[in-house]
């Protein structure tokens, strides 16, 4: 009798926690890798130390949380709060080593081999006439602006706010120096608002190829490090350390006892730079009294200080990275091309209504969407606007549209998410603005964040009230969608107008239609229709029709999704994933996931798009979403899956897959023991499906130009697929 596989058990989960750890040392290695030019380097360096701090202040205060209240029960993989805290604490400070390895033996001595660039983290590597200039410096522009704390009976140990960067120095009184008085503990915050990187004057050195000269740059932690004598002018300096905390940022709202969700935010958001101290920081030079006073005060224990060799908190080299003069150590500049049905002179709404038209950032322009709506908010047909936010760019050019809208008579309805993650303050400011404008707000819904990415237009034509919509994997942000990969339909198909008035009708008020005609939502019933074509495929494979399934997400970590997929590989189904970060599912297992492969591409752009693929034996269905497969998605987040109707479109979508699919250059690939690794591929033959995406876009807008301007008719240019073997 053949024994039933628990598809359940533990043993065939990993953890979540620990395969992002694995996501964050795959950008690691991008740092590491010497065929990225330099300040690509030098910008995944700054990435994985900006993703390690919010993993802390987040998840790792999650566990730390449980673990205080004594919280016993596990996780998918079998392993409790303590134990997955244990793994992470081990595996997160060896990364933080290897960064830094990386940093000076890598990147700080190419920087000064190839682009001519000294930075400088010890005071003792400048010459006398560059100490001189920054003493002068320092009292000119940095003392001024310092407020030095002093720790005794009268003064209590000062608030260390989340993230700043300090100093701290244990002193003892100039009186007592020779009768070896008490040690005190003093400190100065590092003020934020002065430049981090400060460069001297150009400084000329001497190589094997004759006299150049060399930019130099220095820490402004450091300077003020070397001068803090000024701000004790009474005591003397015994040591000095830089140091910086990260705190629990996570909140949770009971929401059924706030009445005024924006308030309650408001107060959240102010205990977020007070919260438990999660993280310690510190100069491994540190004194260890330093040490101690700081463990007693800030609460923490020796397992979560982290002993920094060289600068800490290096998002600094984004800085570094955004300095002028360094072009040729970059990637060249891409600039996102024009959508060819886009490219006549034609309004948007009339050539939405000739087809969908698919916009795949940041290789076509995120222009389309912006235009989108500043024609709506201008145009006298338009009746409405409604759309969803959930993280918009500092400067976002859609909030004034809408303003301008409102302003314009037309009816706008918005969901602002208040509840967006660190994003929080800036959703609460614009949430404000657009109401002064007199647009109506939503501030989401109870117990639910809204993550879909919807806009509706309604609009008055000559055979009736018509409506457009606009439907992504990304947020309404002009800023990241330079940045990041994702997809979007524009149509003026009837049945999604049906279900998009539907949906946004659900959100402002109690209404839910009978009957959806295309959109997928969460939570209402998007876990089961994903369980069902995964359980119809696997039927299918059983019956001996075509089956598979393709999917592209940023994470999977649901047991029961990843259960589905484990019953429907052992029911012959060939399963293909491309999962950018946290993938708890385990590939290649004899008897359990051999037909399922697993593959992360880490890029030049963060890969964000969410793309279904079900075979349906032999007619395709093809579907996009805001949607992860993650409890959170699927249960706890308003999101939208919608369909690719139109075949033009099917074959895009199919060719996005079929190229990331045959990536080699930048594709990890899951294996059987957990660990990821790169194909060994010879680089003039290793495909990079960004590069081509880049180069496919640039071709396309060109020959479309040409074509137009010989013709003076539209044009569309078939895409091949590379070969995959």
């Amino acid at each position: 009798m053949e024994n039933k596989i628990d598809f359940f058990a533990p043993d065939n989960y990993y953890n979540r926690e620990l395969s992002w750890l694995l996501f964050n040392q795959r950008i690691l290695e991008e740092a590491e890798d010497r065929d990225n030019l330099l300040f690509e380097r030098l910008k995944f360096l700054s990435i994985t130390a900006s993703n390690l701090d919010e993993f802390f202040m987040v998840r790792v205060a999650s566990l730390k949380s449980m673990m205080h209240a004594g919280y016993k029960k596990t996780d998918i993989s079998g392993m409790t709060a303590s134990e997955q805290f244990s793994r992470v604490s081990e595996t997160a400070h060896k990364m933080v080593c290897e960064q830094y390895k990386v940093l000076r033996e890598s990147v700080i001595t190419e920087l000064h081999k190839e682009a001519k660039v000294k930075l400088i983290t010890d005071w003792e590597e400048l010459d006398k006439s560059e100490q001189s200039y920054l003493n002068q410096y320092f009292k000119e522009n940095i003392y001024p602006v310092l407020t030095p704390m002093a720790v005794d009976s009268s003064r209590p140990f000062p608030l260390i706010l989340n993230k700043t960067l300090n100093i701290a120095a244990l002193v003892q009184r100039k009186s007592d120096a020779e009768t070896n008085g008490d040690t005190e503990f003093a400190m100065v915050q590092v003020p934020s608002v002065l430049p981090r990187i400060i460069e001297l004057p150009v400084r000329p050195c001497v190589d094997r190829d004759g006299i150049r000269t060399e930019r130099v740059f220095i820490l402004l932690e450091t300077v003020i490090e070397k001068n803090i004598d000024q701000l004790f002018s009474k005591y003397d300096i015994l040591n000095t350390a830089a140091f910086r905390i990260m705190r629990d940022a996570d909140f949770s709202l009971d929401e059924d006892e706030a009445e005024n969700l924006l308030n309650e935010i408001k107060k959240q958001l102010k205990k977020r730079r007070k919260g438990d101290a999660i993280r310690l920081e510190i100069d491994k030079q540190a004194d260890k009294r330093l040490v101690e006073i700081l463990k007693a005060e800030l609460w923490v224990d020796e397992e979560d200080i982290y002993y920094i060799d060289g600068p800490l908190d290096l998002t600094f080299l984004m800085k570094l990275y955004s300095v002028d003069g360094f072009d040729a150590f970059k990637d060249k500049k891409y600039i996102p091309r024009p959508v060819p049905e886009l490219m006549n002179e034609d309004d948007i709404f009339t050539n939405i209504r000739k087809g969908d038209i698919f916009l795949h950032h940041p290789y076509n322009s995120f222009e389309p969407v912006v235009e989108f709506i500043k024609k709506a908010a201008v145009d006298p047909n338009v009746l409405a606007i409604k759309q969803t936010l959930y993280r918009v760019s500092s400067t976002s050019p859609i909030i004034a549209a809408l303003e301008e809208a409102a302003s314009n008579g037309k009816q706008v309805t918005v969901l602002v998410e208040l509840k967006a993650r660190f994003d929080e303050e800036n959703n609460i400011n614009w949430a404000i603005r657009l109401e002064k404008a007199g647009c109506h707000v939503i501030y989401g819904l109870l117990g639910l964040k809204t993550h879909s990415k919807i806009t509706l237009v309604v609009r008055r034509e000559d055979d009736g009230i018509r409506c457009y919509v606009h439907l992504g994997t990304g947020n309404y942000n002009d800023s990241t969608a330079k940045l990041y990969t994702d997809c979007g339909i524009m149509t003026a198909d009837s049945r999604i107008g049906e279900d998009a008035t539907a949906v946004f009708n659900m959100l402002s008020g109690y209404s839910e239609p009978e009957n959806w005609n295309e959109l997928i939502c969460a939570p209402l019933w998007l876990r089961e229709w994903m369980l069902m074509r995964i359980n119809r495929e696997a039927e299918n494979a059983s019956k001996g029709l075509p089956a598979s399934i393709t999917a592209k997400m940023n994470s999977l970590c649901d047991r029961e999704i990843i259960a589905a997929l484990y019953n429907a590989s052992q029911k012959g189904v060939k399963i293909e994933l491309i999962v950018r970060g946290i993938c708890s599912l385990k590939a290649g297992i004899k008897g359990l996931s051999e037909n399922i492969t697993v593959r992360s591409i880490v890029g030049r752009y963060l890969e964000h798009a969410r793309i279904f693929r079900f075979e349906n034996a032999g007619e395709p269905l093809y579907y996009m979403g805001s949607a992860d497969w993650m409890p959170r998605n699927l249960d706890k987040r308003v999101e939208i899956v919608f369909p690719v109707l139109e075949e033009k479109n099917k074959l895009k979508v199919q060719h996005i897959l079929d190229v990331q699919l045959s990536d080699t250059k930048k594709a990890s690939i899951l294996m059987p023991d957990g660990s990821y690794r790169k194909q060994n591929v010879p680089k003039d033959e290793a495909v990079s499906s960004q590069e081509t995406f880049m180069k496919e876009a640039m071709l396309i807008a060109e020959v479309f130009e040409k074509e137009q301007d010989r013709t003076g008719k539209r044009c569309f240019i078939p895409l091949e697929s590379p070969q995959r073997g």
